[in-house]
């Protein structure tokens, strides 16, 4: 425990340059499997029904595919729902709506496993579906525009550039991350992008705050020293901070349920990459940017210097 109480003597800027190549490659390879794969949208945006059937045992997917596509449901996703035994079957728009859809696709698996039942029904229409994901996707660029505008106001120029480029890191790799595992995307994912956009920008703001400080306390050292030191004050906090939020999160995706389940899948992986992005990507673009002392130490008030001059 003597770690989260002392202070640490970590040089993380002196690999700054190294993280910049690992940033960027993480940021590439993210928009690399958005182009080629594409996220796999839920029924919040895509429209349709959703039908969740239970069985007695272990049901085989292939097998259940197969069934509804030779009842002409071709498009049909089927994936499992939390255990073996429960499977959530998605349809398009135009395979219908309502009660009759789904007693249908329930009558057409009873046909091989008659002890299938039916648990729920959702239903999304497109024009709902459209209009949530502008919707989202507009949240999401406010959230960004108004980090920019207060942390332009509250540091320095160079600083908000920084914590943008850090929640932009965080938001494309965990969105990457989630396209390249095909885990569904919905309207609960997206709430999670928001809450790693304030708990990103959270923890930056407290390293910032600490960089000011250190820039007007520290009179000698440059400014990547004064950043080092800044960053390890700030680690113990930090640290507890992300692994007591971690422990919430494993509770909740072991134990949450299916529907909660990309919620916190999506905060997990925004807890991690936000850790660090606010030291190798905010921090980092800071001063890659050129901030210095002259930039956020206050100037002297009017005859503070006549008066030092006074013998």
């Amino acid at each position: 425990m003597d770690f989260f109480k002392r202070e640490t003597r970590f040089d993380f800027m002196s690999h700054r340059l190294r993280a910049a190549l690992v940033t960027v490659l993480l940021v590439l390879g993210a928009l690399a499997v958005l182009w080629l794969r594409g996220l796999n949208p839920g029924l919040d945006f895509t429209g349709g029904t959703l039908v969740e059937v239970g069985y007695a045992e272990a049901v085989n997917l292939p097998e259940v595919r197969s069934t509804l596509s030779e009842a002409g449901y071709e498009d049909a996703v089927v994936q499992n729902f939390g255990t073996a035994r429960d499977i959530v079957i998605r349809l398009a728009p135009d395979a219908g709506s309502g009660d009759a859809l789904s007693n249908a696709v329930l009558d057409t698996l009873r046909e091989d496993n008659p002890d299938a039942e039916l648990r729920r029904v959702e239903f999304v229409g497109p024009q709902i579906g459209e209009e949530l994901t502008e919707k989202g996707g507009l949240a999401l660029l406010y959230a960004l525009g108004g980090i920019l505008i207060y942390v332009a106001f509250r540091f320095e120029y160079r600083f908000a550039i920084g914590a943008v480029a850090a929640v932009l890191h965080d938001v494309v790799v965990t969105v990457g991350i989630f396209a390249a595992t095909g885990l569904t995307f919905d309207l609960t994912v997206l709430a999670a992008l928001l809450a790693v956009i304030g708990y990103s920008l959270n923890d930056t703001i407290v390293v910032f705050d600490r960089i000011r400080e250190n820039f007007v306390r520290i009179r000698k050292g440059s400014a990547t020293e004064v950043t080092n030191r800044s960053i390890n004050q700030m680690l113990p906090r930090t640290l507890v901070t992300s692994l007591t939020t971690l422990l919430v999160l494993f509770a909740l995706v072991a134990l949450g349920g299916e529907l909660i389940r990309g919620f916190a899948v999506a905060l997990m992986i925004g807890v991690l990459v936000g850790t660090y992005s606010s030291i190798y990507v905010a921090s980092s673009a800071a001063l890659a940017l050129g901030v210095s002392k002259e930039d956020l130490i206050p100037p002297p008030k009017e005859g503070e210097d006549a008066e030092e001059e006074r013998p």
